[in-house]
């Protein structure tokens, strides 16, 4: 007589099922240990407040106009979070706002992380006066009053395989800028990069270990996701708007791929890594699940064909005036 087959989990099920698993690898620092944006910033209260916020501002007048144009556009992208926070509740599930849930642990725990990098890129930019605050102002609330839209929904493993994704694609960014302005000379903001980019590469362990967990648990449907998710994946910050330029975002892209800070052999790598990462290449899989996987594996050389047309159209695009930087051209 056949047996039933056992039922199907559904991926509500599966995150549920991985409390445990999360709690194991709950890649948070304890607050007491934690940098605050205080620690790279001049102490106001010291009588002698003046001479420190001179020797403060004074490295900063070296930073470029297209680098400061990209710092303003990830510290915008990272003011945005209340909108990223409410996306991970998806997956959290925190209805009272205080579970004790390993899920809404880290959510929260997460949040409050990431909370710090648009605090402290946002006083540096307020206290170094190299740029048009309340332009950037507008277009913060143009951007957490727009939305955010990771096209993951109504796939809670989209959440997941998004902000892998995304959070590796924050940690590079941060990173080659603080290369730039330590070239440029400004050593603090170096610092401060280097900061922020050493806490999206833990967020960036956590989800991608979470993420390798549903590969072992379901991996046709973590290959559904994963196909959907990496034909386009969305940027967090694409509907910023200051008010006047509709095409906001497409022009800061095109500053941050010419400067090398983020482009599309950045975003080929990350496909590749979380390839390589999850295995995805070797899973044991049929029928439409060995079709995604197919088609996920083959994504990186095609888009390693369209790096040198991007990077020639990029470089012939004109300079456009920015608001942030008081309509200069970069």
């Amino acid at each position: 007589m056949a047996t039933d087959s056992p039922p199907i989990m559904s991926q509500l099920e599966i995150l549920e099922g991985l409390q445990e698993f999360v709690r194991d690898n709950m890649l948070l620092q304890s607050i007491e240990d934690s940098w605050q944006p205080t620690d790279y910033l001049p102490d106001l209260t010291c009588p002698d407040w003046i001479e420190a916020m001179q020797r403060f501002r004074e490295p900063a007048q070296a930073i470029s106009d297209e680098v400061l144009v990209v710092l303003v556009a990830d510290m915008i992208t990272e003011e945005a979070l209340p909108n990223y926070a409410i996306a991970l509740n998806l997956l959290a599930r925190d209805h009272e706002g205080c579970s004790s849930t390993p899920w809404a642990v880290w959510s929260r725990g997460w949040t409050s992380e990431e909370n710090r990098h648009g605090d402290l890129l946002n006083a540096y930019l307020r206290l170094t006066g190299r740029v048009n605050m309340p332009a950037i102002e507008r277009t913060i609330h143009h951007l957490i009053s727009r939305g955010f839209e990771p096209r993951a929904h109504p796939d809670l493993y989209g959440g997941l395989v998004y902000t892998a994704f995304q959070e590796r694609a924050t940690k590079i960014s941060h990173a080659n800028l603080g290369k730039l302005v330590a070239v440029q000379g400004e050593a603090n903001l170096a610092r401060i990069c280097q900061k922020i980019a050493a806490d999206e590469a833990r967020h960036e362990a956590f989800y991608t270990r979470v993420m390798g967990k549903i590969f072992e648990i379901d991996p046709a449907g973590a290959l559904e996701t994963c196909r959907v998710m990496f034909r386009r994946v969305a940027m967090p910050g694409r509907k910023m708007f200051d008010g006047k330029d509709p095409d906001l975002f497409e022009h800061f892209a095109a500053v941050a791929q010419r400067l090398g800070v983020y482009t599309i052999l950045d975003y080929t790598a990350i496909l590749s890594h979380l390839i390589k990462t999850w295995g995805i290449a070797t899973l044991s899989v049929t029928g439409r699940a060995a079709r995604d996987q197919d088609f996920i594996c083959n994504l990186p050389a095609q888009y390693e064909k369209l790096a040198d047309h991007a990077a020639n159209f990029i470089e012939k695009c004109e300079r456009v005036p920015f608001s942030w930087i008081n309509g200069r051209l970069a």
